[in-house]
């Protein structure tokens, strides 16, 4: 964890400092740090008299500062649809590889939507793994992610992501989401205590792997990822990537199942 020290001269007026510390916040951020810390007397310098500015944890000045903290720092939840252009002269219609993941996202901008977050901003993102004009490759795939990882380091967004949740094939009747060897292990770790707290576990983590998902451009530049993915798709995996991925096959037991860890693991990436 990288930390910065703040050193301000705070003044008489809580406002003024608070601006202090939103500036300080945004400068550490961009540099990477997950911690800032400020001297005592931030709110107000020592050598006037306190209880006239004086407020509880709860007041708004403390609660300006949750929300300064909460803007520095993002969590990317993701969700992959496929194109997959080698299957375009099929009967595919992707309802796990693509349609699964697409939904949940949209319900779990449902849920957060009209409500005061706490914790860090949430960005939604939908993906497109499945871009290969030929054949899936270290070069003809990821070109989304690609683009969006190396600009997100340019501009400075990376540093801010503490956390990037790929949800890849999770509405499989028969849930059981893979442990991935190329995802960041805390966060994996995170994902499995989350789906603990909630009497989820047995769908999770029974097999691992390493799979190549639309999350390694963001690994490949530091930031911390989970793929949430159930790679085994009917017996042996024959439904996947075929015309035989359909609706019929999935459950929104599993759906449910898979939203509710995500959003318990967000809040516990604002908890950290």
């Amino acid at each position: 964890m990288r930390i910065a020290l703040a050193q301000i001269r705070s003044g008489t007026d809580p406002a003024a400092n608070l601006r202090l510390v939103a500036e300080n916040v945004g400068r550490a951020a961009d540099a990477g740090a997950a911690l800032v810390v400020f001297p005592e007397a931030t709110m107000c310098r020592f050598g006037v008299p306190l209880a006239p500015v004086a407020e509880p944890l709860d007041g708004p000045w403390a609660s300006a500062v949750r929300s300064i903290a909460a803007e520095a720092g993002i969590v990317v939840v993701a969700g992959h649809y496929d194109t997959n252009y080698p299957l375009r002269n099929t009967a595919y219609v992707g309802a796990n590889d693509g349609g699964s993941s697409t939904a949940i996202l949209l319900e779990i901008a449902n849920q957060l939507r009209g409500k005061k977050r706490e914790g860090y901003s949430v960005w939604l993102l939908w993906t497109d793994a499945e871009e290969a004009v030929r054949k899936w490759s270290e070069t003809d795939s990821l070109y989304g992610t690609r683009h969006l990882a190396e600009r997100w380091q340019k501009d400075g967004t990376a540093k801010k992501i503490k956390a990037f949740l790929l949800a890849d094939m999770i509405g499989d009747a028969d849930l059981n989401i893979d442990r991935d060897g190329n995802s960041t292990p805390w966060l994996e770790d995170l994902v499995y205590e989350a789906a603990t707290k909630l009497g989820y576990q047995s769908h999770f983590f029974e097999r691992s792997t390493a799979v190549e998902d639309d999350h390694l451009p963001f690994m490949k530049i530091g930031v911390p990822c989970a793929d949430i993915i159930d790679l085994d798709y009917g017996y042996g995996n024959v439904f996947h990537h075929s015309p035989q991925d359909t609706l019929d096959k999935l459950s929104p037991k599993s759906l449910q199942i898979v939203g509710d860890v995500i959003l318990q693991t967000v809040w516990m990436v604002d908890s950290r």
